[in-house]
């Protein structure tokens, strides 16, 4: 086999000669581009179009790449070795279509450099839906231009002709539909000379959003919001602007109108969601807005639709689309606009595969394209936050809810003075609440963020504990479906009759609750009630989560029992009440950002109650009310715990007045991941500034089968870490069932 040299991203002068060569890219898991000669023949590939090439024995797909590329410095890499004229492969051929535009070819380089992820891995996200199929033509029928008159006219081929008349072209199901007959009478027709073939122009999926269609009625600070991102869109340069409001502000017909704009001016908008269930009633706020609903993008779309919405967005016959983070790497040909709503969410974070902050990388995506981008949020990220007061951003501010609305009041049940009867987990003060509600006629929601009957169960007798064999986890009971399941490797068993330990019977109970046995408990408590639970367990698919929408807006449901997705975005007029079943739950483990994360969810969880009329009400239940996160939410006083939050990080150099990068060392044994650990820790970077913490075992020590081992790399903010880590995992030769993976910017620590 003809030796290939893997080239860099950085790319090198060509030497003189008369060969033609091309730098290509394989969406395969390797470091850069390959040099490959262009035939005689063919004509030279320009970058971005798509080319099959050799490799080894086989042909792959890849994309022409740029000579050079235009990153940081601290972000190059050393240039490789070139390759002699003749020992170049030729490319096979040139694929066509439409080339990958060349703001997302610097984009994957940006990706894969800030992550010290392979190149090809972040251009396989890129063309993983790619289509170059031919669109699919239909043919239609008109009258013809001199049709015969000796031809024998039947009352189905008069119904033809005159449905023709009315509207032409038709194609032929809608002709024959129109006109009550067979596809034989219009082939008759035809042969005939009566009627003839045309091409009818492709019909869209995807019909363009009209901004004039509905504008929305604003008033006081939505007025001049609106304003000034409107005016940072008609710039048509790159910005960064935070929108942050409260709960119920009017963010989301705010920023519409900054898509709006955008429209108006002939590009495309991205919008970034950080849950695709969100897309339910957001999608239905959009057509009322503009009209059309936006187009989608997720992992639930249908292979075809991936593909149908992967070329229209190609040729620009999207307009506006709105989806989850590996939108980011859709094929946008003139990108005038980006949106990332609830951009402190956490699921904006790629934990598998190239990890990467979509929220990050789409700051990254607008100013490579040179567009205005906005991020939305009622609680926004201290990162977010620091960018703001260093000057990075900008910021628009909205104080108070729109169209007379309060913010909900708050308060915190102290569990340890109003505790619940025992074997019960709702207090008395929220249970007597929940009942006013109910009284009322309001509708009132429960949150707890777990899943499930139990997060544990064990055994009374010799107190045996549910594991999963595969993971450092408790089994959760899922009490319905009969099971122990365990949540981060998908594990299943039956829930034995005896204790696997000591074979007592009957001996196996559940500890604490999930949202099952907190459902089981209201229902014992309001048998009146109509209970509506929203869990991801339970809510399986955007139609799924769309039907409960509707049940709750058409008050068909009293009371909303949910983990995390009822906290995302939803609009409720009629929901007065929450209860936060565990409000401590968040704030255990030793996470850097447990308690922003508790304040901004319990936040959003508040925030679903009192937006219309009816005032809102939260009660907190907790065993340490006097935690700063409680004090926070029952104060409102969300700009003054994030300064404490802030206090606290900044002597440390912990993010965001810092850098860290996740050295993860998995292997199938305890002892060859101990092994790879302890001599990363040997040659650890040690310098002033930069500090490495461990190696030590992962909080989940053993995931899907292999131990994992954490050394976590801590540096000043003005120090790139990407460099150091390449230079230290170039001391360490990783063999046999060990994988190193690097998470820049972690965001879990597990």
């Amino acid at each position: 086999m003809v030796q290939q040299t893997l080239m860099t991203i950085m790319g090198e002068e060509k030497p003189p000669s008369d060969i033609r060569r091309v730098r290509v890219l394989l969406p395969l898991p390797f470091s850069g581009p390959f040099d490959y000669a262009v035939p005689a023949a063919l004509p030279t590939p320009q970058p971005g179009d798509l080319v099959r090439v050799p490799l080894g024995r086989r042909e792959e797909t890849g994309v022409v790449w740029d000579e050079a590329s235009k990153l940081p410095p601290e972000f190059s890499q050393p240039a490789s070795r070139s390759v002699a004229d003749a020992r170049l492969r030729p490319i096979v051929a040139n694929l066509g279509g439409v080339p990958v535009p060349a703001d997302l070819r610097r984009f994957v380089d940006w990706v894969a450099a800030y992550t010290l992820s392979a190149p090809g891995l972040v251009l396989a996200m890129a063309l993983r839906a790619r289509s170059d199929a031919p669109r699919a033509v239909t043919q239609g029928w008109v009258m013809a231009e001199a049709p015969p008159q000796d031809v024998r006219m039947t009352p189905a081929r008069t119904r033809v002709l005159d449905a023709l008349r009315a509207t032409a072209p038709q194609s032929g199901p809608d002709l024959a539909r129109t006109a009550d007959v067979g596809m034989s009478v219009l082939r008759g027709l035809e042969a005939a000379g009566v009627i003839s073939p045309v091409t009818m122009p492709a019909e869209t999926d995807f019909p363009a959003p009209n901004p004039e269609h509905q504008p929305p009625i604003l008033s006081g600070d939505q007025v001049d919001a609106a304003h000034a991102l409107r005016s940072a869109v008609t710039e048509h340069r790159f910005s960064v602007t935070l929108l942050e409001g409260v709960t119920g502000s009017g963010k989301t017909e705010i920023y519409l109108e900054a898509v709006a704009a955008c429209l108006a001016a002939g590009k495309q908008a991205l919008i970034l969601l950080p849950e695709i269930a969100l897309s339910a009633q957001w999608t239905a706020r959009f057509e009322r807005r503009f009209g059309v609903a936006p187009a989608i993008w997720h992992s639930d779309l249908t292979p075809r639709m991936r593909r149908t919405t992967w070329r229209a967005v190609s040729d620009g016959e999207v307009k506006v689309l709105v989806g989850a983070r590996s939108a980011l790497f859709l094929p946008f040909p003139d990108l005038g606009l980006i949106i990332v709503d609830e951009e402190h969410e956490t699921a904006f974070k790629q934990e598998d595969g190239v990890t990467y902050h979509a929220r990050d990388m789409a700051v990254v995506r607008a100013r490579l394209a040179h567009a205005p981008i906005i991020l939305v949020s009622a609680t926004p990220s201290l990162e977010t936050l620091n960018n703001v007061e260093t000057g990075r951003y900008g910021r628009i501010v909205l104080s108070a809810r729109h169209g007379g609305a309060v913010m909900p009041e708050v308060q915190a049940i102290d569990m340890r003075v109003d505790p619940p009867e025992r074997g019960l987990f709702l207090s008395p003060r929220l249970v007597d609440a929940l009942h006013a509600t109910f009284a009322q006629s309001e509708q009132a929601m429960l949150f707890l963020n777990r899943r499930g009957y139990a997060p544990l169960t064990l055994c009374r007798g010799c107190g045996h504990r549910m594991e999963c064999p595969n993971c450092a986890a408790w089994l959760v009971e899922h009490r319905a479906r009969k099971i122990l399941t365990c949540h981060h490797c998908g594990h299943m068993e039956k829930v034995p009759e005896t204790c696997p330990a000591c074979q007592a019977e009957a001996s196996l109970t559940a500890i604490g609750p999930g949202v099952e046995r907190i459902t089981e408990e209201a229902r014992a408590t309001f048998p009146e009630a109509r209970i509506l639970v929203m869990t991801s367990d339970t809510l399986t698919s955007p139609g799924a989560t769309a039907q409960a929408v509707a049940q709750i807006s058409n008050r068909e449901v009293d009371l909303i029992i949910g983990t995390q997705i009822v906290a995302k975005g939803w609009h409720f007029p009629h929901l007065t009440l929450a209860g936060i079943v565990d409000a401590d739950l968040g704030l255990g483990g030793g996470d850097l950002r447990a308690a922003e994360r508790s304040v901004q969810l319990l936040h959003q969880v508040a925030g679903r109650t009192g937006r219309a009329q009816a005032p809102g009400r939260v009660l907190l239940q907790s065993y340490i009310p006097e935690h700063p996160v409680m004090q926070a939410l029952v104060s409102g006083n969300f700009a003054e715990f994030m300064e404490r939050e802030a206090d606290q990080r900044r002597p440390g150099f912990w993010p965001p007045y810092g850098r860290l990068a996740a050295l993860i060392v998995s292997a199938d044994t305890a002892d060859a991941a101990d092994e790879m650990a302890n001599a990363l820790g040997r040659c650890a970077p040690s310098f002033e500034g930069v500090q490495v913490l461990g190696p030590a075992p992962a909080p989940l020590s053993l995931l899907r089968g292999r131990h994992r081992r954490r050394l976590l790399l801590r540096g000043r903010r003005n120090i790139a870490l990407q460099p150091i880590v390449r230079q230290w995992l170039g001391f360490v030769k990783i063999t046999g069932s060990v994988r190193v993976d690097v998470d820049i910017d972690p965001i879990s620590f597990l």
